[in-house]
This record gives C-alpha cells, structure tokens and sequence, in this order.
C-alpha cells in the first residue's frame, strides 16, 4: 500500500468542508469515501514549525523550532533562521527508508538545504532561488529544469500589484504539479508528500476581498472571486494528479498545518 499526502498550507475545513466544497468535484469525491473532520494543529499553528511537528510526531518544544525566526542568545537583534539542519528528529521518511522504502518529497517545509533520503526531494519555500542546489539528488534538479524552466518556490505576496501576485501564484502552482504528476510516473515512490504554499499566499493577498466581515472589506472588487478560483485551480490539479495513482492500492491524505481567519490590528 502506498501512501500519497496532499499538503494545503493554510486550508481551513470551513472552506474545503463547506463554503467551496460544491466547486470542489475531485475533493468532494475524495470525501466521499474518505473520513475527514477538523483537527488541532501544534502550537503554535505556523508553517514551520507544523509540517515537521507532524511528520516527526514531535512537539515544537522537541524539537526546538517555533517559527521562521528565532533569537540567538535571547537577542532582539540577532536572530537564526529555521532550516532542514536544525531537525535532529527522524521523519516518518528516514523511518521507512531504514526499512527499504523510497519516499518523494516536494516543497514540505522545511527542507532547505536538502537532506538526504531515499528517494527523491525538492526542496520548500525557504529555498533562496533556483541558482542553488534544491534537490536530491543533485542529478533531479536538471530534471525538473528542463520539465518546467525556472522552477518557482514561493512568491512575493506581500504587495500591492494584486494582478501579478495572482498571476505569480497561479505560475507557481500550476509548476509544481506539473514536476508533481512528472515524478509519480518517473520515480519509485512507497510514501509521496508535496506541500502547496500558494494557498497560503492567496489568503494573505486577497483575504480582505473575501471576507464580508473584514475590516477592510471593498465589495465588487474584480478580486473578490480570487480564493475561490485558485481552491478550483487546486482542485483540477488535484484531479489531474489522482488520475495517475492506482487508488484501490494507495491511501490518499489530504492535510494542513492550520487554517486561517480574519484579523485587525
């Protein structure tokens, strides 16, 4: 039996459960036979430390990651950033590749600079850019070069030119599972795991034209449809992506590291 983990940064059951879950065909069958329901996060409920929290089974506190940045020294200015060396604590890939098992791993945070398993890795958004190594083995990024160009990890959300950060987000996605679909049908895998942070960023970008309870709600903005297409976009990849995979012979996981919600001040 294989083991397919689909990673949505951010997704809150209100939203893939409910509200979009009509616009949803691929997840809604998926849920259809699947049993699902919210579930608590670690704490606190951040990208990193979350992804590891749960692929280790350790607590923030085991592990010594709270976040992005961490003080050195009880510093206020010099501060250490979180990265893939600083977990000493075995994943459930490094457990199953000491029994012969081959994992495949693209963008689940954090794994810049990218270690070792058996199997594949590309590396997530804490990448700096592509002119570094981000894979392993080496050899893959070649492979991933020549399949997409310029593959893209994470983009600038935090911006005012709304149209290029959908756009960026939309490019960034689309890649991904494009590499994503590549390697199913090319690697070996036993347990495959891929964490899509463009969920994440078209919440931050476009929340406030969402959310009639936001603060700085602006009705009839040409944005306010954005999250929903981009949880469409997701879940036409998502389907395209399943088309690939036996299912009768592989269980299907699709999880988050935390929701998300409005917020003022």
């Amino acid at each position: 039996m294989k083991v397919f983990v689909i990673g949505l940064d951010s997704a809150p059951p209100e939203l893939l459960f409910s509200e979009f879950i009509d616009d949803l065909p691929n997840i809604r069958k998926l849920l259809g036979k699947s049993i699902y329901g919210p579930m608590k996060s670690c704490i606190p409920a951040i990208t990193i430390p979350a992804w590891i929290c749960m692929a280790t089974g350790k607590t923030p506190g085991e592990l010594g990651l709270y976040g992005f940045r961490h003080r050195k020294n009880f510093s206020y200015n010099d501060m250490w950033i979180a990265h893939s060396l600083m977990v000493n604590e075995k994943a459930i890939w490094d457990r199953i590749g000491e029994k012969g098992l081959k994992s495949i791993l693209v963008s689940v945070p954090p794994s810049y600079p990218p270690k070792k398993i058996n199997g594949c890795l590309i590396s997530c958004f804490i990448t700096p850019d592509s002119s570094v190594n981000y894979t392993h083995p080496k050899e893959l990024k070649s492979e991933v070069e020549k399949l997409v160009g310029n593959y893209v990890f994470d983009i600038v959300f935090r911006k005012d030119d709304k149209d290029s950060v959908k756009e960026e987000i939309w490019e960034m996605t689309e890649k991904r599972f494009e590499v994503i679909r590549y390697l199913i049908q090319e690697k070996e895998w036993d347990y495959f795991q891929f964490v899509e942070i463009g969920l994440d960023r078209i919440h931050h970008a476009f929340w406030k034209y969402f959310d009639k309870h936001h603060h700085l709600y602006e009705p009839n903005s040409k944005y306010k449809n954005v999250i929903r297409d981009y949880y469409r976009l997701l879940d036409k990849e998502i389907g395209k992506t399943l088309e690939l995979i036996d299912l009768d012979e592989a269980a299907v996981v699709i999880v988050s590291d935390h929701g998300i919600k409005r917020k003022k001040g």
